[in-house]
């Protein structure tokens, strides 16, 4: 769900160690089960409405709203940055303060500027500002680029702002081999000593800052940038993570919400066991849509014209077996092997987009015809932001933070996981197990979490457009209409296809509309729908 071009993704919390909060899991079109359906609803009814704040700033805020951002060159052509600050604790403003990384370029012209367009790719935890210099400032429409100076601000404890760390290159490594599907209670205590060690060294970092990267903080920031640069009204694209950020600063602040785009939504409302069931349920979507395309293909390793989709899944599982008893060999220069949770996760990082099909493919037919494990080991690297040199991004670690802030954890032992495999593996026969066990990940966090699941309704607020891809993986399209039906001004844009997000990836209809909305102001009708 971010910028790492090779896969266009912008990630939920959909990471199966390192993001069990928000490793949310899918609910596709039609195929969650009754059970969750109904468990849904419930949730909905019982989940409170966010208050809005109070439309006067607080005293003790006037100096951070004061803030006049010292713009400087950023070593990128055409980007300058600057640095803010806002209080470490909303509640205590006394009590310290934290750095906020923010980047922008200038409108290009012509027309009349517009303001400012925020935009963030989520995560939570990918760098808003990598986003924008190495994507949104040179790649979104040449209109919207010419009206708006495009920025971003790094949410607090992400890429340039305070970083989360929590463990160093080698014992990520190790961490994200650990096999997380346990065949038995060895492996099951092994899981979760890998837990408490990423937690306990996430909160050995940065215990302060653990208690306060929240999303509903985050949003908060993001209206102390925008008087910053001087803007009445905040308008944002937020895509996947971003659209809870994007949402709950409307939540928060309807009076001073712009033009939003909110593209690849979350609901809100649910708890973090149903966002990881439903999540799960949305990978097995993408990938019978990957099986349906892979099998008319000639270099399948999934089957043929004749293979079902539920074929090709039990044939994908099996090879996940395999490697679970015998890794595969890659030529890494580290040694590191294929395991199966490695192959898993580089599965799961080509679901994001269906140009990278192809790919996986390839990867897959070298994994399981020819022993050779690098394609799927680079697709799995590529997710977790490792690069060549067996450094890891932030990413991971943020990740963890927000989500295991935002919620309560999904599960409260390794039993209930097991309790509820069935409910997992119906929703998804291919991941379901893993995302069940990914899911433990917030049960030893170090801090306690400060949110709860909540409703978004932004009553007041300018017209606010979410978008929905009907076959999305990370969040699936019924989650799109959840929020719709929600915010009072939404306006519910579907793009009936596949991929996470739709917004710039080759539907002219998706773009224009958006396009449209963002520098004439109208929105797209409710209900508009293009493919």
């Amino acid at each position: 769900m971010y910028t790492r071009r090779i896969l266009r993704r912008t990630r939920t919390g959909a990471t199966l160690l390192a993001a069990a909060a928000l490793l949310v899991s899918g609910c596709s079109s039609g195929s969650t089960t009754s059970t969750t359906s109904s468990a849904s609803s419930a949730a909905k009814e019982e989940a409170a409405a966010l208050a809005p704040l109070p439309r006067s700033t607080p005293k003790a805020l006037t100096p951070y709203y004061e803030q006049k951002p010292a713009w400087r060159d950023c070593g990128v052509p055409g980007f300058q940055c600057a640095t803010l600050k806002a209080p470490l604790d909303y509640a205590d403003p006394a009590a310290g303060d934290i750095r906020l990384a923010v980047s922008r370029k200038k409108a290009e012209g012509p027309g009349e500027r517009l303001g400012s367009l925020l935009v963030n790719p989520g995560g939570p935890g990918a760098s808003a500002i990598d986003y924008l210099q190495a994507y949104a400032g040179i790649g979104y429409p040449k209109e919207v680029r010419a009206r708006y100076d495009m920025v971003a601000v790094d949410p607090r404890g992400v890429a340039r702002s305070e970083p989360v760390e929590c463990l160093d290159g080698p014992e990520m490594d190790a961490y994200t081999q650990t096999d997380f599907t346990p065949d038995d209670e060895r492996e099951a205590d092994t899981l979760v000593a890998e837990y408490r060690k990423f937690a306990e060294g996430c909160g050995a970092d940065a215990p302060k800052l653990l208690r306060h990267v929240s999303t509903i903080e985050a949003a908060r920031d993001m209206d102390i940038v925008r008087a910053a640069l001087g803007d009445e009204k905040l308008n944002y694209v937020g895509a996947s993570y971003g659209t809870l950020l994007g949402a709950t600063y409307a939540g928060l602040f309807p009076d001073r919400t712009g033009r939003l785009v909110l593209d690849g939504a979350l609901d809100p409302s649910l708890s973090a066991r149903q966002l990881n069931i439903e999540q799960t349920a949305g990978f097995e979507t993408a990938f019978t849509a990957f099986a349906k395309d892979c099998v008319r293909q000639s270099d399948c390793p999934l089957g043929d014209r004749n293979t079902s989709s539920e074929e090709a899944g039990r044939n994908l599982k099996e090879f996940f077996a395999k490697t679970d008893a015998q890794p595969i060999p890659t030529g890494d220069a580290d040694g590191r092997e294929l395991t199966e949770s490695l192959a898993t996760i580089g599965v799961i990082a080509a679901m994001y987009d269906e140009g990278a099909w192809p790919l996986l493919r390839k990867a897959l037919t070298a994994a399981m015809k020819e022993n050779n494990g690098a394609g799927l080991l680079a697709l799995s690297d590529s997710y977790y932001e490792r690069d060549t040199n067996g450094k890891y991004a932030n990413l991971m670690f943020a990740n963890a933070a927000v989500n295991c802030l935002d919620l309560p954890p999904a599960f409260g032992s390794p039993d209930q996981v097991r309790d509820a495999l069935p409910d997992f593996e119906k929703a998804s026969p291919v991941f379901g197990e893993g995302f069940a066990w990914a899911a433990l990940n917030c049960t030893y966090w170090p801090v306690a979490a400060t949110g709860e699941p909540q409703r978004i309704e932004a009553k007041g607020a300018a017209p606010i457009v979410v978008v929905g891809t009907t076959r999305d993986p990370a969040t699936p399209y019924r989650w799109a209409q959840a929020l719709a039906d929600q915010l009072a001004s939404a306006r519910l844009l579907t793009y009936e296809g596949d991929g996470h997000t739709a917004y710039g990836r080759g539907s002219d209809c998706i773009d224009s509309a958006i396009n449209t909305y963002l520098v004439d102001g109208t929105p797209p009708a409710d209900g508009k729908r293009c493919s």
